[in-house]
């Protein structure tokens, strides 16, 4: 039975459908209501002339979008969490230059998480000539630097790159990052224009920390290595540049200091991550420069300019 309302009887039972004598519902309404929808008087269902679990508003909120008052879901309409932020707000592009694959390699999985570390290495590069390349394609504001690589250098890369590091909108900076702790080799980089020496023994930690002070212009160096820059520096009585000295390269001044300690062939080899054939080449191309007969030539005159 229904009532004059469309009450509860109205919408259950069987007898809800075709009263006897009359058309479906009452009144010319649709089957099942009298006037109206089921469950209503005049209004969809389950409301009073507003859409279901809300009073002229969308459900859970008063004229914003479910779940929020006016605003974009998450706080203050923000997202991402503070760790990223933060290392978003620091973030130094990185070019790292070293002949050593498997050290590049380690050096990206120790620094290169840009979320947690801010550093984002957008380069690498084994040799001076791809070096200077990668360098002037992607002017990172620091390049960890190695000091002996193939083709002159660290210093030659230092000086085919003058004028990046001149640049007083986007200077690229220099850390050089290397296995040698030699003063030549500290001071050398330096006068060509690094801003910072620090050695591989360096924590991953401390290294990111070394490339954030260089890309200000902070000076960086390993504890013991600043001394050389200072003493070097502060003396009034440096000596003239050694032209016989010039003509080596890195390497070669490398392998020269190791013979003057009374290395072995094998011992270099292995100390430098290089043959020793190699080892034997550069012994050659140093005594034919500087125009001595043996090893033993050779210690005295590293020992005669303070090399060893």
């Amino acid at each position: 039975m229904t009532d004059a309302t469309g009450g509860t009887n109205a919408t259950s039972g069987p007898g809800a459908r075709g009263v006897p004598g009359a058309a479906p519902g009452p009144a010319g309404a649709e089957p099942g209501r009298a006037g109206a929808e089921p469950g209503r008087a005049g209004a969809e269902p389950g409301r009073a002339g507003a859409e279901p679990g809300r009073a002229g508003a969308e459900p859970g909120r008063a004229g914003a979008e479910p779940g929020r008052a006016g605003a974009a879901p998450g706080p203050a309409g923000a997202g991402g969490s503070g760790a990223e932020d933060a290392a978003a707000a620091r973030r130094v592009r990185v070019v790292l230059v070293d002949d050593h694959r498997m050290f590049r390699t380690g050096v990206q999985a120790e620094i290169g998480e840009t979320a947690r570390t801010g550093v984002e290495v957008v380069g690498e590069a084994a040799d001076v000539d791809q070096a200077v390349t990668v360098i002037t394609a992607t002017r990172p504001e620091v390049v960890l630097l190695d000091v002996h690589l193939p083709g002159g250098g660290g210093v030659e890369v230092l000086r085919r790159s003058a004028s990046l590091m001149a640049d007083q909108d986007r200077p690229v900076r220099f850390l050089a990052l290397s296995v040698s702790d030699a003063a030549e080799d500290v001071i050398g980089v330096i006068r060509g224009g690094a801003r910072g020496y620090v050695t591989k023994t360096i924590t991953g930690t401390d290294l990111v920390d070394a490339i954030f002070r260089v890309s200000e212009g902070d000076a960086v160096f390993s504890p013991r290595l600043a001394g050389f820059v200072l003493d070097a520096f502060a003396s009034t009585d440096a000596p003239p540049v050694d032209e016989d000295l010039d003509r080596l390269t890195q390497r070669e001044r490398e392998v020269l200091r190791l013979i003057a300690r009374g290395y072995a062939y094998k011992e270099i080899a292995k100390q430098l991550f290089i043959s020793v054939k190699t080892v034997e080449s550069h012994v050659s191309a140093v005594l034919r420069k500087l125009q001595l007969s043996n090893r033993h030539e050779l210690t005295r005159w590293a020992t005669a300019r303070r090399l060893v």
